[in-house]
């Protein structure tokens, strides 16, 4: 079968407004989508109002960020990111047919085991909410013979099915034991939910934060909300493999990968600090559309 490839455009725009003049502040940016084997990166530019200078390196993810600080003062920021992305058109499920079927209980390497031991270290949560997730998660495994991946596939489209996509229903504190009993959220919910749950099983899981195609027609549950997150499980013998519960799928061709981190913080789109105390008001604007 002939490779074929997706051409996706990203143009992502933020702007701050200030009540009073910022004197200086000091910023992270995550917006350059990653380059390896299943995407490449056909161009990126950052522009920035005001201009100043900008340092790019690679974070302990392995993530491309930009850094910059401004030292005059301002009461407006706006950040653009235009980015040209190759997407790799695969099969998602290729994986799922291979000849070695996981199943729990996973056995790890000692080496193994100190590298992943991020990636299976759940949120911390009180004893009571830990146990209830995890009976959740057995739940999986039980109706699921002990399967990793059929266990996997029934957790994905259990958040997509079961679960309300509601926009400003959570925040940045929002646990996954809260997404759990009110069964609504966005897609970093139910990414973190997922993951913690995949943590609990011994699963490695990390956070993905990136854009997804939707065609423009909002047939995908994320919509208009273009900027998404899921989650990568790192399967024995296999690798590490993408899954969002927000649409219930397997990661593919609709979604473009920018960070991973161990959780929602570690690859925030846009950060920053401010060394004068205003008030904020942050608009976002992004839309991602087919290259033909």
């Amino acid at each position: 079968m002939p490779v074929t490839t997706r051409k996706l455009r990203v143009v992502h725009t933020t702007r701050y407004t200030y009540d009073r003049p910022v004197e200086r502040s000091a910023h992270e940016l995550h917006l350059r989508p990653m380059g390896d084997g299943d995407q490449r990166v056909l161009s990126h530019t950052l522009t920035l109002d005001p201009a100043v200078p900008t340092a790019e390196l690679e974070d302990a993810f392995g993530n491309r960020i930009t850094r910059f600080e401004i030292t005059s003062p301002y009461t407006a920021l706006t950040i653009s990111a235009d980015s040209t992305v190759e997407l790799l058109d695969a099969d998602p499920f290729a994986f799922a047919n291979a000849q070695i079927r996981p199943a729990f209980p996973l056995v790890w390497t000692p080496w193994e085991q100190a590298m992943i031991a991020p990636y299976v270290r759940p949120v911390e949560l009180p004893a009571a909410q830990r146990q209830a997730l995890f009976d959740h998660a057995m739940s999986f495994v039980a109706r699921n013979d002990a399967d990793l991946m059929e266990t996997l596939f029934a957790i994905n489209l259990t958040l997509f099915r079961e679960y309300q996509y509601v926009p400003g229903s959570t925040d940045l504190s929002t646990t996954p034991h809260d997404v759990f009993v009110n069964r609504r959220g966005v897609c970093q919910d139910f990414a973190n939910l997922f993951i913690c749950l995949a943590r609990l099983l011994g699963v490695p899981a990390r956070y993905v934060c990136g854009y997804v195609y939707t065609g423009n027609v909002g047939t995908n549950r994320a919509g208009s909300d273009a900027t998404h997150a899921w989650a990568q499980l790192y399967i024995p013998g296999i690798g590490w493999k993408g899954f969002d519960p927000t649409n219930g799928v397997l990661t593919g061709r609709d979604h473009v990968r920018v960070g991973y981190g161990h959780s929602t913080l570690d690859v925030t789109p846009t950060a920053g600090t401010l060394y004068t105390t205003a008030a904020e008001t942050m608009t976002v604007a992004v839309t991602v559309s087919e290259v033909t």
